[in-house]
């Protein structure tokens, strides 16, 4: 049975053993608030972030999830990372960065690691927002393709320039179209112009 076990010593520490867990009842006032995912396919994460406001740096954070031990463990080593971190650095965080964190995923599982890292990011963003740093926030130009995961043109083309080729690779680092799949064909067709333009 041990043999069989496919993931990080790390991996397993922060799925048993999760830090940072946002707890109901807890007196922790959030300066940012994020969440991406939907219930309906198991996959929901919110993230909430303090921020020292002089430093532009999370001193804190606490999340809650509904998904897999990927999921779980991709997000409390993403919680440890971030204190103390800028918020410019933070919200460039991917999820290449927790899995060298983590040690590694299965390739399968990968794509739970995303989750974490887009609530931090939307997280950020609702902190600029309540602050009137709209101009911080990230471009507006980025086009949700996928709806129920909240997928942007921008994250596809960032993953086809890292390495992408097809639909699945794309759903697989990301989790778009795992839900109703419409955006399917528009994803191709973007798959097949992004390859086009940087290859």
């Amino acid at each position: 049975m041990e043999q069989n076990w496919v993931y990080t010593e790390k991996v397993k520490a922060h799925f048993m053993h999760p830090k940072n867990v946002f707890k109901e009842g807890e007196d922790f006032k959030a300066d940012g608030e994020g969440m991406v995912g939907n219930i309906k396919c198991g996959d929901q994460m919110m993230m909430f972030i303090k921020v020292d406001p002089k430093k532009e740096a999370i001193t804190d954070c606490r999340w809650k999830t509904y998904g897999c031990a990927s999921a779980i463990a991709s997000t409390s080593v993403l919680s440890e990372m971030v204190k103390g971190m800028k918020l410019k650095d933070a919200f460039a965080l991917s999820p290449k960065d927790i899995m060298k964190e983590l040690g590694s995923l299965p390739e399968h599982k990968i794509h739970c690691s995303v989750l974490g890292d887009k609530a931090l990011r939307a997280a950020i963003n609702n902190y600029y927002e309540r602050n009137g740093m709209k101009d911080k926030m990230r471009s507006e130009q980025a086009k949700i393709v996928c709806q129920c995961m909240n997928v942007t043109d921008e994250e596809i083309a960032h993953v086809v320039l890292d390495g992408a080729r097809t639909y699945y690779e794309l759903q697989e680092r990301t989790k778009l179209g795992a839900v109703c799949g419409q955006c399917k064909d528009e994803v191709e067709k973007l798959l097949v112009q992004y390859i086009k333009k940087y290859f």
